[in-house]
């Protein structure tokens, strides 16, 4: 079973942009925040930029900064556009529909997937990257406003 962090890494991204406040930001300063190589964050940029977060500058000295405030950014829009995966996914084989339990299971667990995914998209949707941007800038001191 794989899970994606693309998500995770995504709002890391867009809080780094929205701290440095319009400033441009390279892939390779993203990329040691994130502490993962520049061509997986040159990658999620892309998805970014077409989902019109960030805009991007091409060149030496060019960057990603924020297009839109982070007050207009939520996570539900941010996860539908890096996230490719379903969060639930049945098993990659039928079960057995011989099985009483195998014949039935897939209906349940649509049921069940279905309304934990509506659940998530709703709970990211009352996150902002501006609130995500404040959790972090009141839990570590290092990242209070000023330190860049």
């Amino acid at each position: 079973m794989r899970t994606s962090c693309r998500f995770a890494v995504a709002v890391h991204v867009l809080a780094v942009l929205a701290y440095k406040e319009g400033e441009a930001v390279t892939s390779a300063l993203l990329a040691g925040s994130v502490n993962t190589n520049p061509v997986v964050i040159r990658r999620l940029l892309l998805l970014l930029q077409a989902a019109g977060f960030i805009a991007t500058g091409k060149g030496a000295g060019a960057g990603s900064r924020l297009s839109r405030a982070p007050g207009r950014i939520t996570l539900a829009e941010v996860y539908q556009a890096v996230e490719t995966e379903e969060p639930f996914a049945p098993h990659s084989k039928p079960p057995n529909r011989a099985c009483p339990v195998g014949h039935c299971i897939p209906a349940a667990l649509d049921k069940v997937f279905a309304s934990a995914k509506a659940a998530l998209r709703q709970e990211l949707a009352k996150t902002s990257l501006a609130d995500i941007l404040e959790s972090v800038q009141e839990s570590c001191p290092r990242s209070g406003k000023g330190r860049k």
